[in-house]
């Protein structure tokens, strides 16, 4: 947190003479980044639930408290709103905002959602569902710790079932109105899914970190199995393809339609040094993650697993930055001090906030149903431990 603040302040007097402007593009890169983490923590809790799966069960509640991060979220939204509200013309993060929808065919026909209303009616509607959702599945997840009750399996898992379309609607809703909003005039009906590839890939790999400093820091040392970190590394895998697969078939078929109002948005970012970052995203995004998880034993030894986990959280922020920063910086990709602070002070509250959540709840699930599943435990039922005399 101090890190980014010093950045953040030398970044303000570096950029004094346009520093609402900077300030605000920086710091929207760093929230749509640090947003991801709670967007892929919340997905894979459900998932979880929905799947019924007994393998993540040690690792689950490492997602319901990143889950739990999307009210400190709504607190990072607040310079965003305070620009849309009080910035002047030339300042806004958002240029349609100083648009006519008389004469602009594109924002017309994006009424009534692109209008100042409709985008605090979104944000109040995407924080509102991201608090209730994660919160009853987690106060569900440590009522059971106390219960053991199998009626919280079941909560949650209605909780999850219905939580999966609010949560497709809702994180369409935040990626489209935040961050394809900057250039309204592009058509996308794949960005949400591209957005939702990008932040599940990046919160595996910190999951994968999290759960191997806290196994041998002694909180998971005898939850934590081979099985558990080989089917992350899997799915970070999978959805490194996944990942490419909607980047590239967005991009193919624009290419292939040549629409003019799809295709500025790719042209915008083959100028100048945004090209080089297209090719970093190309290689360092996809080819460098899936050549380096082809193999099995990677996914099993952790010193590689954290450097890629590195290169994963570097990749993600190239990454929104690509998607950013061409607004504001046209010609070509510089980095800025504030550029670095922004997202490095929020992750710093984050993780703060998260230790918190960690310190206060059992470090696992103590009675979830399928704990001993995912550990490969055998426990016989009742009737059969009591006619061979075993446990009851």
């Amino acid at each position: 947190m101090m890190a980014g603040l010093v950045c953040m302040a030398l970044g303000a007097i570096v950029a004094r003479h346009s520093l609402v402007r900077e300030f605000s593009y920086s710091w929207l890169t760093g929230f749509m980044f640090c947003l991801s983490f709670c967007v892929g923590g919340w997905f894979l809790v459900m998932v979880h639930h929905v799947f019924d799966a007994s393998w993540s069960v040690p690792v689950r509640r490492l997602n319901e408290h990143l889950a739990c991060l999307f009210p400190l979220m709504a607190l990072f939204f607040i310079p965003i709103a305070i620009n849309v509200l009080f910035a002047s013309k030339e300042n806004y993060i958002y240029h349609w905002m100083g648009e006519n929808p008389a004469t602009d065919h594109a924002l017309r026909a994006k009424l009534p959602m692109f209008t100042k209303g409709g985008f605090f009616v979104v944000a109040a509607v995407c924080f509102f569902l991201w608090w209730l959702y994660p919160g009853r599945l987690r106060f569900w997840s440590l009522e059971q710790d106390k219960t053991g009750a199998a009626d919280c399996t079941h909560k949650m898992r209605f909780l999850s079932c219905t939580g999966l379309p609010v949560f497709a609607i809702s994180v369409t809703l935040g990626a489209v109105m935040w961050m394809k909003g900057l250039e309204h005039e592009w058509y996308s009906t794949m960005y949400a899914v591209y957005y939702f590839a990008g932040s599940v890939w990046t919160t595996l790999a910190t999951l994968y970190v999290v759960a191997v400093v806290l196994r041998d820091a002694g909180p998971l040392k005898d939850v934590i199995r081979e099985k558990q970190l080989y089917f992350i590394g899997s799915l970070l895998f999978a959805f490194t393809v996944f990942y490419a697969y909607v980047h590239f078939a967005t991009y193919f078929i624009q290419w292939n339609a040549n629409i003019p109002e799809e295709v500025f948005y790719y042209l915008q970012r083959e100028k100048g040094a945004w090209w080089q970052i297209g090719m970093v995203i190309i290689f360092g995004h996809f080819f460098v993650p899936f050549l380096s998880l082809l193999r099995i034993d990677v996914k099993l030894t952790p010193v590689l697993m954290f450097a890629l986990a590195v290169w994963t959280w570097l990749m993600h922020y190239v990454d929104m930055s690509w998607n950013v920063m061409p607004v504001l910086r046209p010609d070509g990709f510089r980095l800025s001090l504030l550029d670095v602070g922004c997202p490095v002070f929020m992750a710093g509250v984050m993780l703060t906030w998260w230790i918190r959540a960690f310190q206060s709840a059992p470090p696992y699930p103590q009675r979830d149903p399928r704990f001993a599943e995912g550990l490969d435990v055998y426990v016989p039922a009742r009737a059969v431990a009591a006619r061979t005399g075993g446990a009851k």
